[in-house]
C-alpha cells in the first residue's frame, strides 16, 4: 500500500491524463559468466517495491500495469525463483501483469494516443524498445516530480534508515574496539564486511579505511597499507538495509590514544560539526550547516597558525558539509529552489560531515603532517528539530579513548 500511495501522489502532481513509465535495471555482468549481485532501480522501487530486475511499470489514473520476467523453471534452477506473470497483480497490487517479452506489442494498447507519458530520460534497452513503439508520443521527464518526493521521508522509510544506522554504528564500535597498530586496513574492513552481512545489510558504497596520510584522500578505498602506532585511521563506512543507506564517519588513534596535535585538529572538527547539526531545524537554510563548519573551521586553523587570515581554507577542507541521503547514500533532491538555497523541512535527512586534512606541507608545522579527520552523521529533521539517527555511536575523544583501551 506504501507503493501504491506514492502512485497516486505523483499522479496528482501531473497532467489528469498522464501516464508513468518506469523501469528498473537489468542485471549487470561483473566479469565472464558472473553477475553483480542485483539492486534495483530507486526510483522503480520507490514506486513498486519489486526487487527483480527487467521489469517496467506503467501506471495512470486509470491502470497499473507491469511487464516483468516470465516464470522459467530451467533459469530459476539456477538463479532463484521468479514472481512470475501470473503472481504479479496480487502481490504488487496491480491491475495487471505481461511478460516483459511483451511490452513492445502491448504498451501501445495501455497508453492511449492523447496521452501525456512522463519517463526517466536516463533510458537503458527495455527503455530504449518502449520509445520504437510510442514515436508519436511526446515524453516528458518525471524525475523532477520522484525527486521532491523522495526527498521527504515517511515514518516507514526512517525506520528502515534507523535500521540501517544502528547496524552501522555497531560495525563502527566493532572497528574501534578491535583495531591495533600492525593490521591492515582490509583487516579493519573485514568488520564491516562480516557485520553488515550477519545482518542481512550490504555496503551502501565502497568502504574507506584510511590509516596516516591515506585519509588525506578523500575517495581512498585501496584499503591495503599497515595501520600505524601514531597515525589515525579514519573509516566512511555504512551498509544498505532494504535499500536505504546510512552513511558514517569516524575518525580515531589506531594505539588508542590521541597525540595533542591530533586532539586539536579532531576538537575543530567535532566542534564543527555539532555546531552544524544544531542549526537544523525547519526553517533553516540548508546552506547554513556548511556556514557554520567552514567558520569554526577556519577559525581553528588560524587558532593553530596552520591558515592564514587571509588562507584559502579549501587547501584543508575542500568538500560540503552535507548530502541528502535515503534510497542512494547520495540521495536526490534539489539544494536550490530558484537559484535559493530551499530550507530545511520535516522529512528530510541530510549527512553532517565536516573534515580537515593535512598532508605533508612545508608550511605547517610537521606535527600536524598526515593528519586527515572526519566526522559524519545522519540527521533527520522532526517537527521542532532534528534527530540524529546515528546518534549512538561515540565520537568524544574521551569516550573513543576509554572504549579502544577497555
Amino acid at each position: 500500500m506504501i507503493h501504491q500511495k506514492r502512485r497516486i501522489s505523483l499522479l496528482k502532481q501531473l497532467d489528469d491524463n498522464a501516464v508513468v513509465i518506469i523501469s528498473t535495471n537489468p542485471q549487470q555482468q561483473r566479469s565472464g559468466d558472473t553477475s553483480f549481485p542485483f539492486r534495483p532501480n530507486s526510483n522503480f522501487y520507490y514506486l513498486t517495491g519489486f526487487k527483480e530486475p527487467e521489469a517496467v511499470a506503467v501506471f495512470s489514473n486509470n491502470n497499473y500495469t507491469i511487464f516483468l520476467r516470465p516464470k522459467d523453471k530451467e533459469r530459476e534452477i539456477w538463479d532463484g525463483k521468479r514472481l512470475g506473470v501470473d503472481d504479479a497483480p496480487k502481490a504488487l497490487n496491480a491491475d495487471k501483469s505481461h511478460s516483459i517479452n511483451m511490452i513492445q506489442e502491448l504498451i501501445t494498447d495501455i497508453i492511449e494516443k492523447d496521452c501525456a507519458v512522463f519517463f526517466d530520460p536516463d533510458s537503458n534497452e527495455i527503455d530504449s524498445n518502449i520509445s520504437e513503439a510510442l514515436t508519436n508520443h511526446e515524453f516528458k521527464s518525471v524525475i523532477p516530480y520522484i525527486n521532491e518526493m523522495r526527498l521527504f521521508k515517511d515514518s516507514n522509510e526512517i525506520s528502515l534508515m534507523k535500521k540501517s544506522a544502528n547496524i552501522s554504528v555497531k560495525a563502527h564500535e566493532l572497528a574501534m574496539k578491535k583495531t591495533k597498530p600492525g593490521l591492515h586496513e582490509y583487516e579493519v574492513q573485514s568488520i564491516f564486511d562480516g557485520h553488515f552481512i550477519k545482518n542481512n545489510s550490504v555496503h551502501a558504497y565502497s568502504p574507506i579505511v584510511a590509516g596516516g596520510e591515506n585519509a588525506c584522500v578523500l575517495h581512498y578505498t585501496e584499503n591495503n597499507k599497515i595501520l600505524n602506532d601514531g597515525d589515525l585511521v579514519l573509516i566512511d563506512a555504512g551498509c544498505e538495509f532494504e535499500c536505504y543507506a546510512s552513511d558514517i564517519t569516524r575518525t580515531f588513534p589506531v594505539c588508542g590514544s590521541f597525540s595533542r596535535p591530533q586532539k586539536e585538529i579532531y576538537q575543530i572538527v567535532l566542534d564543527a560539526q555539532i555546531a552544524a547539526i544544531n542549526s537544523i531545524r525547519p526553517g533553516a537554510k540548508v546552506s547554513e550547516p556548511h556556514q557554520i563548519t567552514t567558520k569554526i573551521i577556519r577559525e581553528g586553523l588560524i587558532g593553530l597558525g596552520i591558515l592564514e587570515s587571509d588562507g584559502d581554507l579549501s587547501q584543508f577542507f575542500m568538500h560540503g558539509t552535507g548530502h541528502w541521503i535515503g534510497l542512494d547514500v547520495h540521495d536526490v533532491g534539489d539544494y536550490k529552489l530558484k537559484d535559493e538555497h530551499r530550507t530545511f523541512q520535516k522529512g528530510m535527512v541530510i549527512t553532517v560531515e565536516p573534515g580537515i586534512y593535512i598532508g605533508n606541507n612545508d608550511k605547517i608545522n610537521p606535527i600536524y603532517h598526515n593528519i586527515g579527520v572526519r566526522i559524519e552523521d545522519d540527521v533527520f529533521v522532526t517537527d521542532n528539530g532534528n534527530t540524529v539517527l546515528t546518534a549512538d555511536l561515540i565520537k568524544e575523544i574521551t569516550d573513543i579513548e576509554s572504549i579502544m583501551n577497555n
